[in-house]
């Protein structure tokens, strides 16, 4: 089986937090005075800080500084999550995890989120231990759907992206995996809004059962 490292997104298939963003950035765009709506927010899922203020700025013709905005919605969503007591994993992960460790599969995160929002997550859900590299949008030139964040991940892991699986639940992650060329699982999250998961090559819904899913790709690949 020529897989050698899975890196998950985090926001909406390690947590499924996309109602929790949806709900403190309704509340913090209602403060700047402006309406987005459901179809325009769905757009962003995936998608930087960065990038969402600057399409953002450009629909809405806001005056603010972009290096304003951004800052203010990361602490506003850090402390959020500082604060938040029982957060759970998306269920069956963390079986699936252990089932990947068991045959020396490397593991990463890759999230458009800020490094201290992912390891602050990580730790509230107890799954920082699965984790030794994650990696930050922030960290790359270009986010999703550029492929930049996965093809760092995966010179930090020492694989070829051609040895990767990518599990992302929105249509920027999953073509920022196949750009990157690297096979993708689509996990199907409603959460996340009405995402085209078309390109992923196998689409699922559940963590349940996975890991004999992803043998039984591999093998008809092979």
């Amino acid at each position: 089986m020529n897989l050698k490292a899975v890196i998950f997104d985090m926001d909406g298939v390690i947590l499924d937090s996309e109602p929790i963003y949806y709900q403190i950035e309704k509340k913090f765009f209602k403060d700047l005075g402006i309406y987005i709506s459901d179809e325009e927010y769905h757009t962003f899922v995936g998608l930087s800080m960065v990038e969402m203020w600057r399409r953002i700025m450009n629909n809405h013709n806001l005056k603010e500084k972009i290096e304003a905005l951004v800052n203010s919605n990361n602490e506003v969503v850090f402390q959020y999550f500082s604060n938040s007591e029982n957060l759970q994993p998306t269920p069956f992960l963390e079986q699936f995890i252990q089932n990947l460790l068991e045959k020396n599969i490397k593991l990463a995160v890759a999230s458009s989120s800020s490094k201290k929002l992912i390891e602050i997550i990580l730790e509230k859900l107890m799954l920082k231990k699965y984790f030794k590299i994650y990696v930050s949008g922030n960290e790359v030139e270009n986010g999703k759907p550029a492929p930049d964040i996965f093809l760092y991940t995966a010179n930090l892991m020492k694989v070829n992206p051609q040895e990767c699986l990518v599990i992302e639940d929105s249509t920027n992650g999953v073509k920022s995996a196949k750009s990157a060329k690297m096979k993708c699982i689509g996990f199907q999250n409603f959460n996340s809004g009405n995402q085209n998961l078309s390109d992923a090559d196998m689409i699922i819904s559940t963590f349940s059962g996975l890991y004999e899913k992803i043998i039984k790709f591999y093998e008809n690949c092979d």
